[in-house]
């Protein structure tokens, strides 16, 4: 079980995202109508689809899911703001389809940030070229 978890952690968001590509970047009249409705338009549309792709790839890596995951909660935090101000949780008559994918995403996304937090932070400050700063388990 300790090893399936996390493959289901990542498997799971990681098809959410890249699954729901073929809408964006085909133009996809529902697609285009969302994001023309959040005023985005068709750059907002592409580019969100791109950081989809790459949370997506990111996210079936195992040395880079923790990445992923970070990416995939800021573009969840953002998908599921857009349902709770201006799209409505049922969009188009999904049922909250869309609106519960968004969530299924952002908790399995979130579940693997905290899992990894440690190693995601020491990361995060070489990168930004700071010395370790770990948080307490």
């Amino acid at each position: 079980m300790k090893k399936l978890l996390p493959w289901v952690l990542r498997l799971v968001p990681a098809i959410i995202l890249l699954q729901t590509l073929t809408f964006k970047f085909t133009a996809h009249p529902d697609s285009v109508a969302l994001f023309a409705q959040l005023g985005v338009e068709p750059f907002g549309r592409i580019g969100i689809g791109v950081f989809e792709l790459i949370a997506g790839i990111l996210l079936l890596i195992p040395a880079t899911s923790r990445f992923g995951a970070f990416l995939a909660v800021g573009l969840m935090l953002g998908a599921v703001a857009s349902h709770l101000f201006v799209l409505g949780i049922s969009y188009n008559g999904d049922g909250g389809a869309l609106f519960g994918m968004a969530l299924i995403t952002l908790i399995a996304a979130a579940l693997i940030v905290y899992r990894e937090r440690t190693q995601l932070i020491t990361d995060l400050n070489g990168l930004l070229g700071r010395k370790a700063v770990v948080a307490a388990k």
